[in-house]
């Protein structure tokens, strides 16, 4: 707890000089700072049911960032642009991981992506249907995806830095992000922004000039009145991104040549928002409603196979060939409910179905087993998910021993189902010849895959949260009951001390969980090869299977963490500064084991052995709990405001995170293996400790005159790890300086165009060292949080109404 003392000796000097009196409402704003200026004043509604809270009252650390500040940047996407302004989330860019290429997850302070809930507008948004089973950041998670939602339908993003499992159950053990969608009765708008790559790629045998990978996203949004006081938003997005590559030379054959696409997929997305909000006549109720559509046909590309490669045909791909995985996710929620009182209690009632399905695709492929009879496309089958939550939240302030408090309770029901559809026959099947079976660089779904699961869950909460005077104290509870795992309970205590009104100190302690995903609990990918003339399975098994059950395999438990913070806030008139400290210890945590060879077995698990060779098992994998992690850090944030009379307004920003993550401990047997073999390596150690980085500061000036505005940004990450099976494999990305700088000027008030550059000095991650990979595909870290496409030139324009 050396970061919580060192933090603590900061508050106290911080306190010595502040002002020494309670004297004015933390809400109110100095006298010359116009409502647009007022840093800090913005009003929350995540991790407080208390009504309004800012981001400076709060008791727990809340990011509130606006839709101007997602958007004065080249990207289009909703992570990316919130990773790039928000210094403790990190959106790594992976490529050859197959579908998570096009479904990337995004991390909060380093934890698996799915240790963080994200709601849309306070109610809880579903995951997607993948589960992350390859080498990326956050393998074995089934997250949310962030790209989902346009910018453009967002009015704020607010990030709570903090654990919230007793206010908003599963998942929240790294915080929450709460994604609020545009509230506004008139108005309307288009945009066109269109960017494309122009870049050194300085890779070690085939450095050159690109310039790929243009990109035209096109939005379209009008806000409707309803009544006198309803409103009814709209927002359709349109995108199209060309692919990039940044690959190396591919030495197994000459002539060595480029031979990977590695780098960006191709992309078409169409994606539709509605925010809905209309008064019941004067029953002082209001019907809410929100939804959206999604549609996003990705290809990525897979491993090249040169043309001696065992896998090739060479009837049919005399120069070998690049296998492209194409899925398509089709992506939509539907939420509705009304909001009013009963009895003095403030009342909501909600109901919210979403779902996503993704359709896998291999194309300029082929089943080498069956030669040149094999056909070049195949459809490798589905997944499926599906999520409906039912909210009733209830909420009342009242007075009481000389200050306020409000008491919240709640209960919520949630249905989870998924599944996976067989692809067709020749996807995965195994020919006649002795050669790879299924669709090269990624095999279909067989009928032995299939799954269609469902569960459920019921939970109730109780939220206390009271204010007085200086002094701000907060308890929840809540108790959740699965039917696949039994119950759990969780608890929250915060309080915050004012000692001034420039200076408070604020803390907490928590205790969180997340249940196992049925993504988890029953992923199933087997392929069937062929191994000296034997038929064999190898894949990825449900842990309560027959096989992995015989390994060991148990049915999945949750995963349970204790959450402490520590910090103060600090504010004198147009500059506020927030910094937080933060402990998390995670036990029993889930990974997905390596895979465990069979034949291995022989000599120490005979009967083992014998039960997994009868079915044909080689090589097997799965999920299990076990692992136990600590990570500690700190949260810095200052903002300022400088309006001047004759050079226009300044808003300067300075974010930093500084994150230690340490695996404390992994399983290293099963209920039938002890010792078992390897189940958790080195390399997925390493990627958990190392894969973000451990330092990440981002800094930023805006400054407006008139119809004229600009913004540089910086952003500094320290250095990554991606590494391999030994330590001599390991890429690093070396610590880095990224530098975005974007113009803007306004005609007529409703004619807005901007040009600018991301990473406009085209930094790399340091790349692979020649003959790292004979492909030359893995030429940069992947696990890069900042991509590594280099540098990013983009024009747009806007038309408001």
């Amino acid at each position: 707890m050396r970061l919580m003392t060192v933090l603590l000796g900061g508050c106290a000097m911080a306190a010595m000089i502040a002002q020494p009196a309670f004297a004015q409402d933390s809400d109110q704003a100095p006298a010359d700072q116009t409502q647009s200026d007022q840093a800090g004043q913005d009003i929350i509604v995540t991790g407080t049911r208390a009504e309004g809270r800012t981001r400076l009252d709060a008791i727990s650390p809340v990011d509130v960032l606006s839709n101007e500040a997602l958007q004065r940047q080249g990207t289009t996407e909703t992570a990316a642009a919130l990773a790039t302004v928000a210094p403790s989330i990190d959106f790594p860019r992976p490529a050859v991981t197959d579908a998570t290429d096009a479904i990337r997850p995004a991390t909060l302070r380093g934890l698996s992506p799915d240790q963080t809930l994200v709601l849309i507008n306070g109610v809880r948004a579903h995951p997607s249907a993948l589960l992350n089973v390859n080498g990326s950041v956050g393998r074995g998670a089934a997250a949310v995806d962030l790209n989902t939602i346009p910018t453009s339908a967002l009015q704020s993003i607010e990030v709570l830095r903090d654990g919230a499992s007793a206010l908003y159950g599963s998942d929240a053990i790294a915080g929450v992000v709460n994604l609020r969608l545009r509230q506004e009765r008139t108005g309307g708008g288009a945009s066109v922004n269109f960017g494309g790559y122009a870049t050194h790629v300085p890779a070690q045998l085939d450095p050159r000039d690109e310039t790929d990978g243009g990109t035209l996203t096109a939005s379209l949004w009008q806000n409707l009145p309803i009544g006198d006081e309803g409103y009814l938003d709209l927002t359709t997005e349109w995108m199209n991104r060309e692919p990039t590559s940044r690959g190396d030379l591919d030495t197994r054959d000459a002539p060595a040549k480029v031979r990977s696409r590695y780098g960006d997929p191709d992309v078409r997305q169409h994606t539709t928002y509605a925010n809905l909000g209309v008064p019941l006549g004067d029953s002082g109720w209001e019907l809410v409603g929100w939804g959206g559509y999604q549609y996003r046909r990705t290809q990525s590309a897979a491993f090249p196979r040169n043309p001696s490669n065992s896998g090739n045909v060479l009837s049919v791909y005399p120069d070998g060939f690049l296998p492209l995985i194409q899925s398509v996710s089709k992506d939509y929620t539907i939420t509705g409910g009304v909001k009013g009182a009963v009895g003095g209690w403030d009342a909501s009632l909600t109901a919210s179905y979403g779902r996503n399905k993704i359709d896998f695709s291999t194309i300029h492929s082929i089943n080498a087993s069956f030669g040149a009879d094999s056909p070049t496309s195949f459809y490798d089958g589905a997944n499926i998910y599906d999520q409906f939550v039912a909210n009733l939240d209830l909420s009342h302030d009242y007075a009481f021993g000389g200050g306020d408090v409000t008491v919240a309770a709640g209960a919520e029901y949630r249905r989870e189902g998924y599944q996976i559809r067989a692809g067709e026959y020749l996807s995965y099947a195994q020919g006649p010849l002795d050669a790879s079976a299924g669709a090269q660089g990624f095999g279909g779904f067989s009928p032995d895959n299939e799954v269609d699961v469902h569960r459920d869950n019921v939970s109730g909460y109780l939220d206390l949260e009271g204010r007085f005077g200086p002094v701000s104290v907060g308890a929840a509870g809540r108790v959740e009951h699965y039917s696949d795992f039994g119950t759990t309970a969780n608890g929250k205590l915060s309080a915050r001390w004012d000692l001034s009104p420039s200076f408070a100190l604020r803390g907490g302690i928590q205790t969180g969980f997340r249940a196992p995903s049925l993504q988890q609990q029953y992923y199933t990918s087997i392929a069937s090869i062929i191994d000296d003339g034997n038929v064999v399975l190898t894949g990825t098994f449900p842990s309560v299977s027959a096989t992995a059950q015989a390994l060991g395999g148990e049915a999945l438990e949750p995963e349970k963490s204790t959450n402490y913070s520590a910090g103060f806030v600090f504010r004198s008139g147009n500059f506020n500064l927030t910094t937080d400290a933060y402990e998390i210890d995670l036990r029993n945590g889930l990974a997905l084991s390596e895979n465990i060879t069979v034949s291995a077995l022989a000599d120490d698990y005979p009967d083992i052995y014998n039960t997994l060779t009868a079915q044909g098992v080689q090589r097997a994998r799965f999920f299990l709990n076990g692992v136990k992690l600590r990570t500690r850090g700190i949260d810095v944030v200052a903002n300022y405001r400088l309006p001047t009379d004759n050079f226009g307004a300044f808003a300067f920003t300075l974010a930093g995170n500084y994150n230690d993550l340490d695996v404390r401990s992994i399983p290293e047997t099963t209920s039938t293996l002890d010792p078992a073999p390897t189940l958790v390596s080195r390399q997925r150690i390493v990627s958990i400790e190392d894969g973000t980085p451990a330092t990440k500061i981002t800094g930023s000036v805006d400054w407006t005159l008139g119809d004229f505005g600009l913004t540089v940004r910086g952003v500094y990450y320290g250095d990554v790890n991606e590494p391999g099976s030994t330590e001599a494999s390991d890429l690093h990305t070396g610590k880095k300086f990224v530098t975005d700088i974007e113009a803007r000027f306004t005609v007529a008030d409703q004619f807005h165009f901007g040009l600018g550059a991301d990473n406009i000095f085209d930094v790399y991650p340091d790349a692979s060292p020649a003959g790292y990979s004979s492909t030359g595909v893995v030429s940069f870290p992947f696990y890069s949080p900042f991509g590594f496409n280099g540098r990013r030139l983009y024009v747009k324009a806007g038309l408001d109404w």
